[in-house]
């Protein structure tokens, strides 16, 4: 475990923590209300890209210096800050005031200014804390402004971090969840630059509800003459339809041919995706989210026993399709090498278009 200290005058910032991987839903914007911490409490992440204040325009940059910082497509802004920025809740940090200045949010503080939080001893600026509205509760602290301090503690929880509880897609108030937009909207990024430009035969149920409507719009049709379709399925922990593998304990599903693409779980504290037998181009998904996908009857539930229902309410459903977070989706898939190629290119471009004020 580790605690971060400030590089100026040492004084500790946060209590102690253990690493994880850098969610996906770090980055969601326009939640449907108030959203919590966007990492739970004795977590951090490290977020290995440059994201966050100063940004500079596209077209200020130009096509080649924003290769060389691994865009590869056109973005809204590119953004000039350093890359290891350090991820936590704001519940786990003190010993930091505000700087009202760049307080620039409508309900709280949006961090769209710079840093707006400095160490309380000595001053010196040393993050940035989110709390607006439609925004996941944050703390960046910059990677040149704090140190790392190892202290005693477990580094990772018990057990190998591949069994985590399932998330439903749906809160129990009935809204579609923030956290599955953003990770259905990162992986989808993968999943067309997968597909090779061909179409996409995804399995039934649940998947293709929140993975198919966007593959449909933009690749062609299973059914189109000439168009070699890839086929995609669930693979992962107890789960891998490779050659010789069976179902996991407990699954009541049966071994089958490998497929083409294989959606699989991105590990809880490292962020690296299962590796698939048979061949399969791997496409990475968060784990909770995953663990629902592979095995939705295992996920927690606030309902009565069945023969036990009648007196409980039904649970609300949405009152819209499933949508992905279209942003989260284009910024990852500005990022991937795989842009640049002419087919997967005009994909990009038409789901930009597509995406109201995007590049406006």
């Amino acid at each position: 475990m580790a605690v971060f200290a400030c590089a100026g005058c040492g004084a500790e910032l946060s209590v102690p923590v253990a690493r994880v991987a850098l969610p996906a839903h770090a980055f969601r914007n326009g939640g449907e209300r108030y959203l919590p911490p966007v990492l739970p409490t004795g977590a951090y992440a490290v977020d290995s890209e440059p994201h966050g204040p100063p940004f500079r325009q596209w077209a200020e940059v130009g096509a080649e210096e924003a290769a060389a910082r691994g865009v590869y497509a056109p973005v809204p802004h590119l953004s000039f800050g350093a890359p290891g920025r350090i991820l936590l809740a704001p519940g786990d940090t003190f010993g930091t005031v505000l700087i009202p200045e760049r307080c620039d949010g409508c309900c709280g503080s949006g961090g769209g200014v710079g840093p707006n939080l400095a160490c309380a001893r000595c001053g010196r600026e040393v993050g940035t804390r989110i709390d607006d509205c439609h925004r996941w509760q944050a703390v960046w602290l910059e990677p040149d402004a704090v140190r790392e301090l190892p202290v005693e503690g477990p580094d990772r929880l018990p057990g190998d971090g591949w069994t985590v509880p399932g998330l439903p897609p749906v809160e129990p108030l009935g809204w579609w969840s923030d956290h599955w937009s953003a990770a259905v909207g990162t992986a989808l990024a993968h999943l067309l630059a997968a597909s090779a430009g061909g179409p996409l035969v995804l399995p039934d149920g649940l998947v293709t509800a929140v993975f198919g409507r966007v593959p449909a719009s933009v690749l062609p049709s299973p059914l189109a003459a000439g168009a070699p379709a890839r086929t995609v399925a669930l693979v992962g922990p107890g789960l891998d339809p490779g050659p010789g593998a069976g179902p996991g304990p407990g699954s009541s599903r049966r071994p089958g041919p490998a497929p083409d693409i294989a959606l699989v779980p991105r590990h809880p504290w490292t962020g690296e995706p299962w590796q698939p037998s048979g061949g399969a181009v791997p496409v990475p998904l968060d784990a909770e989210v995953w663990t629902y996908l592979a095995a939705p009857g295992t996920a927690s539930t606030t309902r009565l026993p069945e023969g036990a229902e009648r007196d409980d309410p039904l649970p609300l459903r949405p009152h819209r399709l499933f949508q992905p977070d279209r942003w989260l989706l284009l910024d990852r898939l500005a990022r991937l090498p795989a842009v640049r190629e002419p087919w997967l290119r005009a994909v990009y471009d038409r789901l930009a278009a597509d995406a109201p004020g995007y590049l406006s």
